[in-house]
């Protein structure tokens, strides 16, 4: 551990250690020369005695720091110092992708894609300057507090190999690694997208889809076992996204995404399409470092990777897209379309073999043919194969003479571009930068296109602060600062009005060199709220919902027959609109059946027939009637009711009334109406 204070080249000062990787260590630093803050990462002592791995590192980060883009860690600088070898890159203020799903546990599948969709482009722009990352993983994936998703530790993983292949001890973090990647293959960007694809599903499951007690049991899982549907445990998870993940880890190269272009196409589509039927089938631990696997764990894995009825060749790596078992397309395909494999096993068996054994036949015939063709049976056509390719040399630091010399004789050429730019690495007239970068395997005859240094310093400037001003205005003050303006993806926001900047990258007062690129995110708004369906909810539910969506709600109640009293009847806005949030949405409340009331009339006088259908014509029912004997007066006419005239009762009420028969008989007459009658 290196201690505070030190300075580094003359520059760096060293602040503390903020982090520790399974090569190196990174420290906060100061870059005195331009009085800013850096992160330093400082390659640990066991690989300090290793001279392969030294230049390696040395020339992959010089590589790396050609890569400038907002979605990647920036490489500032890159030089030794009392025996440490380090890395000055960008201090990125945020949290790690893995300590982010950690605190999350499962991270929405909106959110996956719009961190998948940056976290992709700078990989593109990695593969675009002829860089494989080789340890994509969540803890190689910050977050920045403002929200840019960027990769790092480019190099470190590159710098593991002097070959193509991965023939040494070190590995990249084995619960990610590809399947060519574990069992020592070519490794190219289809290695870095089934990297992503697990990264992928950890974002959506909170687990990755491989673990063991070893590395060699996680490595030969990517090499036999499939990997099980997210899907299958995330119940929602879009159909789309659930097709791009399951594409990306195809464990036959040649049946992924052919480069980051394609699979970005995919999820940027899949975030207006969740369900979308668009992708196309091609022809975890917990540990924050780097997984180094032995040299015999390494070759447990290189020679159990497959079991003998694979009909697979350990020595044929041109084959390798061939070698997997056709069966792995099968599973795949299956998957997207959801259908049983209705054919019988017998035959798929046959099938196969004899699929096998045409392919073998015709392999044979291939190689052979090409074999005769090169010489290869007869001696000098090895050499002329070998010597189709050539390892680019490291052009930097000569002038345009002294390079064209040292490329006499390798047959490759060389290109100057572009007008001299400001350097201060390098003296006027010498080469700063070259493309294909040093140690690139290119075919013969390329040429190598160099830009040469002006040998001028290059000026700094601070980022002016942007926020919250128009697009046009942000533009004009960027470019007055001699800044490149370039645009990210525009977002919502509730606190920054449409057309006005949200955020810039650098953020305002970070000191960069003149014509940085500083991108800029434009406010779309406040994001529109979506009207929920609120009938049949009760009152206090339907509240909920309208402030869960940023709407407000005004209630009113009404009479219904058909809905329950204290439920939503209908609402102002139809369900699904979208709506400025703070709208009010009305909404009427559901008082219940309607009670309604009648007026009871005067019976009094009436005949029994004429007071039944008064009490009718009121919505009143008829109760009791009673014969009585009252008197001579208004004999057979209503003499007393149950409810006085006038009064207000529910409809359907009873009401009964009294009939005079007239002067009470004497006690000795039978009397033919005597006793009472109700009808």
């Amino acid at each position: 551990m290196i201690k505070e204070g030190v300075v580094l080249g003359r520059r760096y000062e060293i602040l503390g250690r903020i982090g520790s990787g399974g090569m190196a260590d990174v420290y906060k630093g100061k870059d005195h020369k331009l009085n800013r803050y850096v992160a330093i990462k400082v390659l640990k002592s066991d690989y300090r005695s290793d001279q392969v791995f030294i230049k390696k590192f040395l020339s992959e980060a010089q590589a790396a720091a050609g890569l400038m883009h907002p979605n990647v860690v920036n490489v500032y600088d890159v030089g030794q110092d009392r025996g440490l070898y380090y890395m000055v890159m960008e201090l990125v203020e945020g949290i790690t992708l893995k300590d982010y799903i950690e605190k999350k546990g499962r991270i929405s599948p909106k959110e996956a894609v719009s961190i998948s969709i940056q976290m992709v482009t700078g990989l593109q722009a990695a593969h675009n300057h002829h860089i494989i990352h080789r340890d994509i993983k969540p803890q190689n994936i910050i977050i920045s507090k403002d929200g840019k998703v960027k990769v790092t530790d480019f190099g470190i993983a590159r710098a593991t190999t002097s070959t193509q292949t991965i023939s040494t001890s070190v590995m990249g973090s084995v619960h990610y690694t590809s399947p060519e990647q574990a069992r020592g293959g070519v490794v190219d960007q289809k290695s870095d997208i089934y990297s992503i694809g697990i990264t992928m599903y950890e974002m959506v499951t909170g687990h990755v889809p491989f673990d063991g007690d070893s590395t060699v049991s996680v490595a030969l899982k990517h090499l036999q076992e499939e990997i099980a549907s997210p899907a299958e445990e995330v119940e929602d998870l879009p159909y789309s996204l659930e097709c791009i993940i399951m594409k990306c880890t195809q464990k036959n190269p040649a049946a992924r995404y052919h480069d980051c272009a394609s699979l970005l196409v995919d999820l940027k589509r899949s975030l207006v399409d969740p369900d979308g039927d668009f992708v196309f089938a091609g022809a975890a631990g917990n540990s924050d470092r780097t997984v180094v696997m032995s040299t015999e764990e390494l070759e447990q894995v290189q020679g159990r990777g497959y079991s003998d009825d694979d009909d697979y060749d350990d020595d044929d790596d041109e084959e390798y897209d061939d070698d997997y078992d056709d069966d792995d397309n099968d599973r795949y395909n299956d998957r997207r379309r959801r259908k049983k494999n209705n054919v019988n096993p017998d035959t798929k068996r046959i099938m196969k073999i004899l699929m096998i054994v045409a392919g073998v036949v015709v392999a044979l015939l291939i190689l052979f043919l090409v074999g005769n063709a090169a010489g290869f049976f007869n001696g000098p056509g090895l050499t002329r194969q070998e010597e189709e390719v050539a390892t680019v040399p490291d052009l930097r630091g000569m002038t345009e003479e002294k390079a064209r010399k040292a490329l006499e004789g390798t047959n490759l050429g060389m290109k100057v571009v572009g007008d001299p730019q400001p350097s201060n690495q390098y003296e006027e007239g010498e080469i700063m930068s070259q493309d294909p970068a040093p140690d690139t395997e290119v075919a013969l005859n390329t040429t190598i296109e160099v830009v040469l240094s002006s040998g001028e310093e290059a000026k700094t400037v601070q980022v002016p602060n942007v926020v919250d001003r128009s697009e046009a205005d942000a533009e004009r003050t960027l470019q007055a600062a001699n800044l490149t303006v370039v645009h990210g993806e525009a977002q919502f926001s509730d606190d920054i009005a449409e057309g006005n900047v949200i955020s810039s990258s650098p953020a305002a007062g970070t000191e960069v060199e003149e014509g940085t690129e500083v991108t800029i995110v434009i406010s779309l708004g406040a994001e529109p709220a979506t009207v929920p369906d609120l009938r049949g909810k009760s009152a206090s539910a339907a509240e909920a919902a309208l402030s869960d969506a940023g709407l407000n709600g005004s209630a009113s109640e009404e009479y219904s027959d058909s809905v329950a009293a204290g439920n939503v009847i209908s609402q102002s806005i139809d369900p699904g609109k979208k709506v400025d949030k703070g709208t009010t949405v009305s909404y009427v409340v559901s008082r219940g059946p309607e009670t309604k009331y009648a007026t009871v009339p005067n019976l009094i006088g009436k005949t029994e027939s004429e007071a039944r259908q008064a009490l009718r014509d009121a919505g009143l029912s008829v109760g009791e009637v009673n014969d009585d004997y009252v008197s001579s007066d208004n004999v057979n006419r209503v003499v007393d009711q149950s409810i006085s005239a006038g009064t207000s009762v529910e409809e359907g009420t009873s009401v009964s009334f009294t009939v005079n028969l007239g002067s009470e008989p004497d006690s000795g007459g039978s009397g033919e109406n005597g006793g009472n009658s109700s009808q």
